[in-house]
């Protein structure tokens, strides 16, 4: 009897499970965090086999929506966690932004700093111990007097990084209000950032996959 697939359901092979991922969920189980994606797609696949694996090749925040890429074997998170940390992934995302960026397309390369005990980043335009480099380009896509949509390629995957990036840039993520937004709501435990697509090597055929993810359902993200 075939299985019936949930509503986070991308895409799946032998090799992986692709989901987009709603906001507000933890991606792996850590402690406090209950009924995570980890927890979800392990129970989806023990209704198809008896001794199901769950491998987490990347991570989201857990107020970003979007794809998120799970191996089903141990060689492929292997394989797939090797064309992460050789960044020959191509990870692009939306963010709905305060305000207008006065550059409408550009490179951010900066440094950034995790305050462990804030559980904060904080980005500066000099290195020096204990800031790792972060690099980002983003483009604006539509906007209008008071909110920009942009399309933020992601070259290094660092702690927040698209959010302290954006928001040192003088446009916050919408809901951010951690990294300083203020003047419109978005949901509760969520921000308007969104894992848009995912382009990596099947590790099994080794053809190329790209992967798309509707964005979620709220107004915010709409011009009308």
């Amino acid at each position: 009897m075939p299985v019936n697939k949930p509503n986070w359901w991308l895409a799946e092979t032998g090799a992986w499970i692709a989901v987009n991922k709603p906001f507000g969920f933890s991606v792996e189980k850590t402690l406090g965090a209950d009924d995570t994606i980890e927890d979800q797609v392990l129970a989806y696949l023990s209704r198809q086999t008896t001794m199901p694996f769950v491998g987490i090749v990347h991570r989201l925040d857990r107020v970003t929506s979007g794809i998120l890429l799970l191996a089903k074997k141990k060689s492929a998170l292997r394989k797939l966690n090797e064309q992460f940390s050789q960044r020959s992934v191509k990870k692009m995302y939306w963010a709905m932004v305060e305000g207008i960026p006065q550059v409408p397309e550009a490179t951010l390369s900066q440094w950034l700093y995790k305050d462990q005990k804030e559980k904060k980043a904080v980005v500066f335009d000099e290195p020096a111990e204990n800031r790792d480099a972060c690099q980002l380009h983003y483009r604006v896509v539509q906007h209008n007097q008071t909110k920009a949509l942009l399309e933020i390629e992601l070259f290094t995957g660092k702690f927040h990084q698209i959010r302290v990036q954006m928001a040192a840039l003088g446009s916050p993520i919408i809901g951010d209000e951690k990294y300083g937004a203020s003047h419109f709501s978005y949901a509760d435990k969520g921000i308007a950032l969104h894992a848009r697509s995912l382009e990596f090597v099947d590790p099994q055929s080794g053809a190329p996959v790209v992967l798309v993810a509707n964005l979620p359902a709220h107004p915010v993200w709409d011009f009308t």
